[in-house]
């Protein structure tokens, strides 16, 4: 009776033992041998927006190769070749009847060339660090609205750099304004324009090349194991 009591202890223990490292466990994940997986470069913003002071942004753009400078209040917005800047007029604080403030730079393959225009009002050169920039300005009036272009170009082996400021003036009486008004109008007028365009020509000053980081060749990079 003793002996097959302790055999069936020692069974008991024995199917304990084979129950434990022959059970169920966590399944190890499966490693598919025929993919590789490549390592990843983070992504690089091509542009970025720091301010300098309390009055300036710096505006910069890694792809498109420049960066300025401009002031903080004026509004940005981007396209793949260009940066759009709008100058923001409050008609509460400045009596005015403008219609358009606007600055924008382009960046477009090929050789440099300004619109072709029948009168050029001002036609000179600014040199801004070893770069030579080509200007011209053209004033019109259309139907009781003032137009004035300041166009800046830049020539960089293929590519033209060109900067555009523009401005589109209403009639005073267009805006309701009468009597007294209407000089008042016509004189901040002419003092936003001229604000503005003096806001643009250092903006132009402040251009500057720029070189990004240098992007991971492909042909060389390594799968990861």
């Amino acid at each position: 009776m003793k002996k097959i009591l302790a055999f069936v202890i020692v069974i008991i223990i024995a199917g304990a033992v084979i129950w434990k490292f022959n059970g169920p466990s966590t399944p190890s994940p499966v490693v598919s041998g025929g993919e590789n997986t490549t390592e990843k470069t983070p992504p690089v913003p091509t542009s970025q927006t720091v301010p300098v002071s309390t009055k300036l942004s710096e505006y910069k753009n890694d792809e498109l190769g420049f960066s300025v400078k401009y002031p903080t209040a004026w509004e940005k917005s981007e396209a793949p070749s260009n940066l759009t800047l709008a100058i923001p007029v409050s008609a509460t604080k400045d009596k005015n009847s403008i219609g358009k403030l606007e600055v924008k730079v382009d960046i477009v393959s090929g050789k440099c060339a300004f619109p072709p225009v029948t009168t050029v009002k001002e036609r000179s050169t600014l040199t801004v660090g070893d770069s030579t920039l080509n200007m011209i300005s053209i004033s019109n009036t259309i139907q009781g609205r003032n137009y004035f272009n300041r166009m800046y170009s830049l020539q960089n082996n293929s590519i033209c750099y060109l900067f555009t400021y523009s401005s589109i003036v209403l009639t005073p009486s267009s805006k309701g304004f009468k009597g007294d008004d209407v000089k008042l109008v016509s004189t901040n007028n002419t003092k936003l324009v001229d604000e503005a365009d003096t806001q643009f020509k250092d903006m132009v000053k402040s251009f500057k090349f720029v070189t990004g980081p240098a992007g991971t060749d492909e042909t060389k990079a390594s799968p990861k194991k």
